[in-house]
């Protein structure tokens, strides 16, 4: 739950709109229509930095559910992995980088170079 909160902190904190307001689960929707973009070109755009999310319609989705205009976060596999409220902060924060130039693939290969580093730190429990 820690995780969470702070995961949406930090994409409030990036200037997104989580739709329900914050998480009380591990999950959280974040509506990235208010910033012209569409779920579905996110989740390409965040899969080429190495950040897997889900597009997601949110409540009064104007747009085609293939397209819609949020994306789901969820906290279970970085908190599987040890990561905790710091991590997340970062987290946040290159996934906004990414969202921000969009359409730049040279940078999400950096981001991808970054978390790639982070995920280093935290390898997965056998």
């Amino acid at each position: 739950m820690k995780n969470a909160t702070a995961l949406a902190g930090g994409m409030t904190r990036n200037g997104y709109r989580l739709v329900s307001g914050g998480t009380d689960n591990h999950l959280m929707l974040v509506d990235v229509g208010v910033k012209n973009l569409t779920g579905k070109e996110c989740q390409a755009a965040l899969d080429e930095a190495g950040i897997t999310v889900n597009k997601n319609t949110i409540p009064f989705e104007t747009r085609s559910p293939f397209q819609a205009s949020g994306v789901r976060l969820g906290t279970p596999a970085v908190t599987t992995r040890g990561m905790k409220e710091a991590e997340m902060a970062a987290i946040a924060d290159m996934i906004s980088e990414v969202l921000l130039d969009i359409k730049n693939v040279g940078a999400a290969h950096k981001v991808r170079a970054r978390v790639r580093e982070l995920t280093a730190k935290f390898p997965l429990p056998y």
